[in-house]
């Protein structure tokens, strides 16, 4: 019988709920499958990007502008998550995937405590109530890819059931924004966790091979300075 024994076990993708003042993990959401493919977008906080506020000039922003970051680039994730449990019933039984898929509707929805404490605060007359502040989530994609998220978007298509109308299979559409320093609050251990992902994507930017002006077809450094 041929033996795998030097295979690696893949790592899990997933989410983590910590609290945010010790950082100790209060959930940890491990996904069953890892995605197939994750999109990215990332948008630079550009400084001339207000527009023309003085009526005249071209309407791109002051000139001086142009090469000037507000803050960290703006970053949003989406992939699309599978949960199945049709060939395991016997583990899913008695409640099907209903609690998986619970713990990431959570991930967006305040608990009843907090809601009735709100609720307490209106009653006693209370003329400003702040909103619910929901525990730190992080998103993890491998050891490289540790950083604080806040969900944008969950859509989750039931595709089968159990006898009792417990869902046993589903899709996630799942929808993420990086959260950054320009998003928390200083000494915030989110942001603390976002300079330290920010930081690792510096080492992995100077361990890129670099290449020269040759390989671009380009000679000397005449053209580079603007001399020609």
């Amino acid at each position: 019988m041929t033996r795998y024994a030097d295979i690696p076990k893949p790592i899990r993708s997933g989410l983590v709920v910590v609290n945010p003042d010790t950082g100790a993990p209060q959930r940890v959401i491990v996904l069953q499958f890892n995605p197939d493919t994750l999109e990215r977008s990332v948008a630079p906080q550009s400084a001339g990007d207000g527009g023309d506020a003085g009526g005249g000039g071209t309407g791109n922003g002051d000139r001086n502008e142009a090469l000037r970051l507000k803050g960290p680039a703006q970053e949003t994730w989406k992939f699309t998550a599978e949960i199945d449990a049709t060939d395991q019933l016997e583990i899913a039984a008695p409640d099907g995937i209903h609690p998986q898929l619970a713990a990431l509707e959570m991930l967006v929805q305040p608990t009843t405590g907090q809601l009735r404490a709100a609720s307490r605060l209106a009653e006693q007359g209370t003329i400003e109530i702040s909103p619910i502040e929901m525990p730190l989530t992080l998103f993890t994609w491998g050891s490289k890819r540790v950083m604080p998220v806040r969900l944008t978007e969950l859509s989750i298509n039931e595709s089968a059931f159990d006898v009792n109308l417990n869902p046993i299979r589903a899709s996630l559409a799942v929808g993420m924004k990086i959260l950054t320093v320009s998003d928390l609050p200083a000494g915030h251990r989110g942001a603390d966790l976002y300079m330290a992902h920010l930081a690792q994507k510096e080492r992995l930017a100077a361990a890129a091979r670099s290449g020269g002006p040759g390989a671009l077809g380009l000679s000397g450094t005449g053209v580079l300075s603007g001399r020609s």
